[in-house]
């Protein structure tokens, strides 16, 4: 076998994988087949990819598109070997993301790949650097928008009704009351009777961050608090923030609060008598 796969997340009606194909010159191109609706980011190495919608050449940086049930084949013809971070959305999953993005009208890709801009590049870093479902959940929406608004540019996006204005502070409240659970996109959604990728639209519009990111400043503010008011260990106090993992945790406190929790906690101001 010259390609291996990593199932890295997944949800109700999508999957991501980490796909590393060996691949050289010597290997006849085999013919596959796409089994759902398949978004791949090219993250290293390139390869030539021909589908119904026509051949082209992949590199890091692109986006192979592939129609569910199409065929299609992969080849090494210049280099060895190529890894992508594929999206794999089921046909009903992903036509209720188009629905959301005005203008688009056409469920299947017309080209092969879109190719590398930098529109794209900060979106495949993000999926690059991805640790957790709820993120990767935001990421395979806005990327599969993303294909579908450059396949079809709109226009100007309508602002959020009342109703839906409603719905996401409702949302606020639901997510603050439960930071600290292991909380999922689809889920919100569907508490806030949307479909994910106009939730995620309506909540970015309506509060000016995605939920991922909001969830995890609330997580990481409620963690500050205690490590400022408490001698509680940092893992105690992670944990219980909702962080399953120490070096994620760590990490994320430093990059936002610019110090890690142990600096950050000694740097708290002596408290009076």
């Amino acid at each position: 076998m010259t390609t291996s796969s990593q199932l890295l997340a997944s949800g109700q009606g999508w999957t991501v994988s980490d796909i590393i194909c060996t691949a050289g010159p010597g290997d006849r191109p085999f013919e596959e087949r796409h089994g759902s609706v398949c978004i791949a980011a090219v993250t290293r190495g390139n390869f030539r990819y021909r589908a119904a919608q026509g051949t082209a050449t992949l590199a890091p940086g692109a986006l192979l598109l592939g129609n569910e049930g199409t065929c299609f084949e992969c080849g090494h013809q210049h280099g060895f070997g190529d890894r992508c971070l594929s999206f794999h959305f089921a046909p009903d999953y992903f036509e209720n993301i188009l629905a959301a993005v005005p203008g688009t009208r056409r469920l299947a890709f017309t080209l092969p790949r879109l190719p590398p801009s930098t529109t794209l590049l900060s979106l495949i870093a993000a999926v690059e650097t991805a640790r957790d479902n709820l993120e990767f959940e935001e990421l395979a929406l806005r990327l599969a928008a993303m294909v579908a608004t450059k396949l079809a540019p709109v226009g100007k996006t309508a602002m959020p009704s009342r109703r839906d204005e409603r719905r996401i502070a409702e949302t606020l409240r639901h997510i603050e009351a439960g930071a600290d659970e292991l909380i999922a996109l689809a889920d919100l959604a569907r508490g806030a009777a949307m479909s994910p990728y106009h939730f995620l639209r309506t909540f970015r519009a309506v509060v000016g961050i995605t939920p991922h990111q909001f969830i995890l400043a609330e997580r990481l503010r409620r963690a500050a608090v205690r490590l400022r008011r408490s001698d509680e260990s940092v893992s105690t106090i992670a944990y219980d923030a909702g962080f399953n993992d120490l070096s994620t945790f760590n990490r994320r406190f430093r990059s936002i609060m610019g110090a890690s929790p142990t600096i950050y906690r000694w740097s708290r101001p002596s408290r009076k008598p």
